[in-house]
């Protein structure tokens, strides 16, 4: 960490920045993300903002600034900016509160909560985004994160040695994922839209955080990470019920094309299959690389919608099929040997 801002220097730019003596303020750590950015508070005498201090090397600060003034012009609640210091990777933002709607969802107010969240994700569905520069979620970028897995969660964290059999098999599994999420209508999607970077305000409307690796990509990539979070799990009637609710506000609002049930739930279901081997690889990282070992506890609710999706889509295709029972008879016995696993 010696190549990091020390406290003082943050302090020191940020009061700059407001126009405030040192003495006026007093900084204090929050607590961080999956990333390599760090989160102060800075107590004002009338106010609190948010200091962020992320190196320019490895975060996507002039991403996270475009994306926020898209997102504040199409109407999404998003941190106001008050400076930046792009050289530096120093950030200045409205502080939001703590209040993360993971924190507040339960069985009663979870369609209040939900409808305000896919209601945001009909505005980034409508968003014009052509002044901004976003990559496209295409195949060597879905192709990257479905590797995570084989080379983080079952070669780094599990310790199995694929042979050419099982390499042959994931590969085919992946091609059949990208393919279907290719084939779906594209929208701007967040790319990490759930119940961690959505922030629940003092008049109960919800903000959205955490933005930066945006893209133009599939149009369940975003609903998915929502409804099937990693975090939270639902009844699969429900979610279907969500999934195919927000289809149909999509639809007319002029924003998605006619597609019926069956089709949808089809790119919803492969899609969040994609997403959750990613997050088994991308968490499996963190915890190896990183030393962000309680991502860790996470992974067997993962597990389980991976386990879900498989099941419902038993004997309808060759591929998911080989999966599973490879997933059964190699993967699961590995899985229920680690301390994680709650076994």
């Amino acid at each position: 960490m010696s190549d990091r801002s020390s406290f003082g220097e943050i302090l020191s730019w940020a009061c700059t920045a407001l126009q405030l003596p040192a003495t006026q303020a007093q900084l204090s750590p929050v607590a961080g993300d999956a990333s390599n950015r760090r989160y102060f508070r800075l107590q004002l005498p009338l106010r609190t903002v948010i200091v962020v201090d992320a190196p320019p090397a490895t975060e996507k600060n002039r991403e996270f600034l475009a994306v926020d003034a898209l997102l504040a012009q199409s109407g999404v609640r998003v941190p106001e900016v008050l400076a930046a210091d792009q050289e530096r990777g120093y950030l200045l933002l409205e502080d939001l509160g703590d209040a993360l709607l993971l924190s507040r969802l339960n069985g009663i107010n979870v369609d209040h909560y939900y409808g305000q969240a896919l209601a945001i994700l009909r505005q980034l569905a409508a968003a014009d985004t052509a002044a901004v520069a976003l990559p496209e979620y295409a195949a060597q970028l879905l192709a990257e994160e479905l590797a995570r897995f084989p080379q983080w969660f079952l070669q780094r964290l599990l310790g199995l040695d694929l042979d050419a059999g099982e390499q042959a098999m994931l590969a085919g599994l992946d091609a059949a994922l990208i393919g279907s999420a290719l084939a779906q209508p594209r929208v701007l999607v967040h790319r990490d839209f759930h119940s961690r970077n959505l922030m629940c305000l003092a008049n109960d409307s919800l903000a959205v955080i955490d933005f930066q690796d945006a893209v133009l990509g599939p149009v369940t990539y975003d609903p998915v990470s929502l409804l099937r979070d990693c975090y939270i799990r639902w009844p699969r009637a429900r979610v279907e019920q969500w999934a195919l609710g927000h289809r149909d506000s999509l639809h007319a609002a002029g924003l998605l094309p006619a597609v019926d049930d069956s089709t949808f739930l089809h790119w919803f279901d492969w899609m969040g299959l994609q997403r959750h081997l990613k997050v088994l690889g991308t968490f499996a990282r963190l915890s190896l690389r990183d030393g962000k070992t309680a991502y860790l506890a996470d992974l067997p609710l993962v597990l389980e919608h991976i386990l879900e999706v498989l099941q419902v889509y038993a004997g309808q295709d060759v591929q998911l099929d080989a999966f599973h029972d490879w997933f059964r008879q190699r993967l699961q016995p590995a899985i229920a040997d680690q301390s994680w696993s709650g076994r």
